[in-house]
C-alpha cells in the first residue's frame, strides 16, 4: 500500500494536474479520458481497465502503462478521436487506389512544401521505395529486377555518424551501402556508382540512434559527422539524390518542411509518433520525378513494394491527423508534457531513497530521471525495469520516465504506481 503521506500529497497536487489535459484532446485523452466528458475516470478505474480490456478478454495481453517515447515495438501511439471517425467513415466507401494514392501525395506535398509526396507503409517502407526509386527511376526492367540489381549504379552512399539499424532498409531495395569514415573519405566515396546518399535527421541532436536522451547524457555531436543541411549542401554539388530519414524528429513543427526547403531529394516521415497518423503509416516526400518512380515501385503496382499495403483508411487517417498536426500549436503540447513531467517528478520526490530529476532531453521536452540509493533500495536499473514489467499495472520505461503519450488519469496512476513500488522494495519502509 501507498503510505498515508504520499497518498495525502498525490491527492492535493491532483487538482493542479487535472488542468493539463484541455488543449489538445487527441493526444490528451489518454487512459480513456474523453473530450465529451465532464469527469474523467479515476486512476482506480484506469487500473480496471487495464485489467479487463480487449487485449486481456481476446488474446491475453497485459497492456502497460506508457511511460516512455512512441516506440513501434512498444505499442506506438495513440490516434486521436478525429483520426479514428475519419478512418471509420473511409470504411464506408471504396475508392480506386491509385487516385486515391495520387490526390493523398498531392495534398500531403502542398503541407510539406514537396513537389510531390505518396503514402507508405510506415517510415521503413518509406526508405525501401526511396533506394528503389534511386535505382530504377521510371525504367520497367529494372523495376522487375529489384532487389537483384545488375546493373552498376547500385551503391548507397552513408555518412560517418549516420549509419543506424534501420538502414538496411536500403539493402531491402537491391542497394549496396557504402559507408564513408570521415569528411574526407566522403568526397573520396563518391563515383558513377552512387545511386543515392543517405543521411540520418537525429545526428544533430545526439550520436546513438535511440528515443530522445536526457541533454546531461548526450554525448556532443561528433565534429566529423556531416549535420544534414551540410549533407544536403553536399550531395546537391555531386549531382546525386540525397534521402533524409527523419522519421522520429516530429515535432518540432518546422521539420516538416525544412528539409525539403534545404534541397533534399526525398525525405522519409513516420505517419504515426509525432504527427498522430496510424502507426503502420509514413510519408515519402520530395522531388517529383523521384517520387513518379517510388510509386511506380509501391503498392498497388506488382513490384518490389506491393507487399507495403496501405489501406484507404489508414491513407484518410493520415492526412487528417496531418492536417491536425499542422493547424496544432506545439509549443502549447509540449508544455502538457513538460507540466505532467514536472507534477510526476514531484510526486516521486516523495519517496525515501529515490531521486526523480525533472530534466530536458534533446529533443527539448522534459522527462522525469530516475535514480536510488541502493543502501535504501537495493535494486538494478534492469531489476526495477524487469519487475515493473510485471508489476500490476504494469509499467514500461526506458532511458527516462516519459510523461509525453500519458494523459491525466494515466499520470496519476503512474506516480501512483511508481510510489508504492519504490516504497514496496524498500528496506527502511
Amino acid at each position: 500500500m501507498v503510505s498515508r503521506r504520499a497518498l495525502i500529497k498525490i491527492g492535493m497536487a491532483s487538482g493542479a494536474l487535472a488542468t493539463l489535459d484541455q488543449i489538445r484532446p487527441s493526444a490528451a485523452t489518454l487512459g480513456g479520458d474523453k473530450p465529451d466528458e465532464d469527469t474523467p475516470p479515476s486512476a482506480k478505474d484506469l487500473a480496471g481497465r487495464l485489467k479487463d480490456n480487449i487485449y486481456t478478454r481476446l488474446l491475453g495481453v497485459k497492456p502497460h502503462l506508457a511511460a516512455h517515447e512512441h516506440i513501434t515495438r512498444l505499442g506506438g501511439n495513440r490516434v486521436s478521436p478525429a483520426v479514428l471517425a475519419a478512418m471509420n467513415q473511409a470504411n464506408d466507401f471504396f475508392v480506386d487506389m491509385h487516385e486515391l494514392n495520387l490526390a493523398a501525395g498531392k495534398r500531403i506535398a502542398q503541407w510539406m512544401g514537396a513537389e510531390d509526396a505518396i503514402v507508405t507503409a510506415g517510415g521503413f517502407s518509406a526508405m525501401v521505395l526511396a533506394a528503389a526509386a534511386c535505382l530504377t527511376g521510371t525504367d520497367p526492367e529494372k523495376m522487375e529486377a529489384l532487389p537483384q540489381v545488375n546493373w552498376k549504379r547500385r551503391e548507397c552512399l552513408i555518412p560517418f555518424g549516420h549509419r543506424f539499424e534501420y538502414d538496411r532498409a536500403y539493402r531491402c531495395a537491391g542497394a549496396t551501402i557504402v559507408e564513408a569514415t570521415s569528411r574526407d573519405d566522403l568526397s573520396k566515396r563518391v563515383n558513377p556508382d552512387t545511386a543515392l546518399i543517405a543521411g540520418l535527421a537525429m545526428v544533430e541532436k545526439q550520436d546513438l540512434f535511440a528515443p530522445p536522451l536526457p541533454a546531461s547524457k548526450a554525448s556532443p555531436v561528433n565534429k566529423e559527422v556531416f549535420l544534414p543541411e551540410e549533407l544536403i549542401h553536399f550531395a546537391n554539388q555531386q549531382g546525386i539524390p540525397v534521402v533524409i530519414d527523419m522519421a522520429s524528429d516530429i515535432p518540432p513543427k518546422k521539420n516538416l518542411t525544412r528539409f525539403i526547403e534545404c534541397g533534399a531529394d526525398l525525405v522519409v516521415v513516420s505517419g504515426g509518433k509525432g504527427i498522430g497518423g496510424p502507426q503502420s503509416s509514413g510519408i515519402l516526400a520530395g522531388r517529383k520525378s523521384l517520387i513518379e518512380a517510388a510509386r511506380l515501385n509501391a503498392y498497388p503496382n506488382n513490384q518490389i513494394g506491393r507487399g507495403m499495403k496501405v489501406g484507404k483508411e489508414e491513407i484518410v487517417g493520415l492526412v487528417t491527423a496531418l492536417q491536425h498536426f499542422i493547424e496544432s500549436d506545439y509549443n502549447v503540447e509540449v508544455q502538457q508534457w513538460n507540466d505532467r513531467a514536472k507534477w510526476l517528478a514531484d510526486q516521486l520526490g516523495n519517496v525515501q531513497g529515490l531521486t526523480a530529476d525533472y530534466s530536458l532531453n534533446t529533443m527539448g521536452y522534459a522527462d522525469v530521471e530516475l535514480s536510488w540509493n541502493p543502501d535504501i533500495i537495493p535494486l538494478t536499473e534492469a531489476e526495477v525495469k524487469s519487475r515493473l514489467r510485471q508489476y500490476d499495472p504494469k509499467v514500461e520505461y526506458l532511458i527516462t520516465v516519459r510523461t509525453r503519450l500519458l494523459g491525466q488519469t494515466e499520470t496519476r496512476l503512474l506516480a501512483d504506481t511508481l510510489v508504492r513500488f519504490f516504497e514496496k522494495h524498500s528496506v527502511r519502509r
